[in-house]
């Protein structure tokens, strides 16, 4: 479990993006980075089944000029997939990345990214879309079936300069804030943590714990509890706090857990301005 991987295609095209921000997870926890790219076997099937064809005639034929064109198909599209990744690694050894390596598979993406898991520190993948558009259709899946840290990326790709925990208590946020703490990643990076909700005592022991936890690794850390919808508030705290990456535990206990089991985490993650990095 020692490795970044990105995923230069196949959940969302800004393979330049996502290949800056692997570079730059990559170098903060000097971890080797590995560049993927899955050809989807339901777009580009490596043959074609005739079978029940035989004794059609003319359709016969037509079939098979059609199950031709499809393996032509595959064939540019694994070639253009192969392009893609030395231009991703060209990229990334200008990033300073020494041997970046590559992979490309014809089959499932999911699948592929789940045969992978035990070895990922760090998936990296785009949200597919813009602002406000439907992301990509796998990228749901992906944030569904790992369990591993993963960042979904914008458009674009800056080196945070300032980044944002969304914090609710839960045991699977504390984990988070534990990740945080521990990871070379955000390592002298200002930090806001955030708790949506009743500014209770209880609520206020909860986030001074977290800041605490934080200020002992090192962190300048501006914590603050803040009242309103979950989804919305966090969305204007990135942007009021000039945020340049928002950080949340996956499946927390509160509120907040609707985030990764409903509408709302495809809503942040399709309105969001800035990366959203999900720690498990």
């Amino acid at each position: 479990m020692n490795q970044v991987i990105a995923c230069i295609d196949g959940v969302g095209e800004r393979s330049a993006a996502i290949c800056d921000a692997a570079s730059w997870a990559s170098l903060r926890l000097e971890a080797p980075l590995k560049l993927l790219h899955v050809l989807d076997r339901s777009q580009y099937p490596t043959e074609t089944d005739l079978t029940g064809s035989i004794g059609l005639g003319s359709r016969e034929s037509l079939l098979q000029e059609l199950a031709t064109l499809d393996e032509r198909r595959g064939k540019l599209a694994r070639e253009q997939g192969r392009l893609m990744l030395d231009a991703a690694r060209d990229h990334a050894l200008e990033q300073g990345i020494d041997e970046p390596q590559v992979l490309q598979r014809h089959g499932d993406l999911v699948e592929t990214l789940e045969e992978l898991e035990q070895e990922t520190r760090l998936l990296v993948f785009g949200r597919g879309g813009s602002a406000g558009e439907a992301l990509g259709h796998q990228v749901e899946a992906v944030i569904r079936a790992l369990h591993r840290p993963m960042l979904v990326l914008t458009e674009e790709f800056k080196a945070p300069e300032r980044f944002l925990i969304a914090y609710d208590g839960s045991p699977t946020a504390r984990k988070a804030v534990d990740m945080v703490a521990g990871s070379p990643l955000f390592s002298g990076i200002p930090c806001d943590l955030v708790m949506v909700g009743p500014s209770t005592t209880d609520v206020k022991m909860e986030l001074k714990r977290a800041e605490e936890e934080l200020t002992r690794a090192g962190f300048a850390v501006t914590a603050e509890i803040v009242a309103g919808d979950v989804e919305q508030t966090l969305l204007n705290e990135v942007v009021m706090r000039r945020a340049d990456m928002l950080v949340m535990g996956a499946y927390g206990h509160s509120r907040i857990r609707q985030m990764l089991v409903g509408s709302t985490t495809s809503n942040l993650i399709r309105q969001t301005s800035v990366p959203l990095l999900l720690l498990r």
